[in-house]
């Protein structure tokens, strides 16, 4: 881990810092969100009694950042008493910042605005299925494994499991293996309309008036005790992202 690696490791530890990266991110993409696009929420009740630590979110992936910035939302909204709403955004006052979410280490380290992004929970994990611009698979890196590990353990974290904003791409056994080692509870949601409504890369609206989907489902109930081939198979029937799912018809655009 380099020098600025650290640092940054330890910026996002300061509750402080983390909560004013929220709020200053929280106020810039919310009109695009909530006033420029119409959202619907639904699920939230779902979120109320769940504990702080040990708590998987598992999704499909639209955008590199305003899928994760509006979960962000939604959680601060929560956690103030809000359900399947954002309302007036005065959550951001004081956010709630105990998540974290899974990112390709390329994207969250790109440029300056994409290392402030990171401050907000980012986990960085090498894209060790990509090689020469071209996907392939490999095996699990035992140390990123071991990262969103120890910080499951003390928080939420949020991941995709495609790893990819492409629609119906394989799951990735990396998300099966921390269920079955772990054990936490399992919260699927489906996001819809992201695609359409921004920018792959950054916040900007790309089309106003577009239809925003928040679904959170139920925890799973999983038998960590099935192999990681199923689990994940189950995975990604719940973000409806299974083959299934993808031969009743596409809700985005193949990349």
């Amino acid at each position: 881990m380099t020098g600025m690696s650290k640092l940054a490791e330890r910026i996002k530890k300061i509750r402080l810092i983390k909560a004013l990266v929220y709020s200053v991110v929280g106020a810039l993409s919310y009109p695009g969100l909530a006033l420029r696009n119409k959202m619907t929420i639904s699920g939230t009740e779902h979120l109320e009694n769940l504990p702080d630590r040990n708590v998987l979110f598992v999704s499909n992936h639209q955008t590199y950042f305003v899928d994760v910035i509006a979960l962000l939302h939604v959680f601060c909204a929560v956690k103030w008493g809000k359900r399947n709403k954002l309302g007036v955004p005065y959550y951001l006052l004081s956010p709630y910042t105990n998540v974290h979410y899974v990112a390709a280490e390329e994207t969250i380290t790109k440029d300056w605005i994409t290392r402030v992004y990171s401050l907000a929970g980012a986990i960085p994990v090498k894209r060790t299925w990509v090689q020469g611009g071209k996907e392939v698979r490999r095996g699990l890196d035992p140390s990123d494994t071991r990262k969103v590990e120890r910080i499951l353990d003390r928080s939420w974290v949020i991941t995709f499991p495609q790893g990819t904003t492409k629609p119906y791409a394989p799951g990735r056994k990396g998300t099966a293996y921390i269920i079955k080692k772990n054990q936490p509870i399992v919260i699927p949601i489906v996001l819809g309309g992201f695609w359409r409504a921004f920018k792959k890369k950054g916040i900007g609206v790309r089309k106003a008036g577009t239809q925003l989907t928040i679904q959170f489902k139920p925890p799973m109930e999983l038998d960590y005790n099935e192999s990681t081939e199923r689990i994940l198979e189950q995975v990604m029937e719940a973000i409806e992202q299974s083959p299934d799912h993808a031969l009743k018809g596409r809700h985005q655009p193949q990349e």
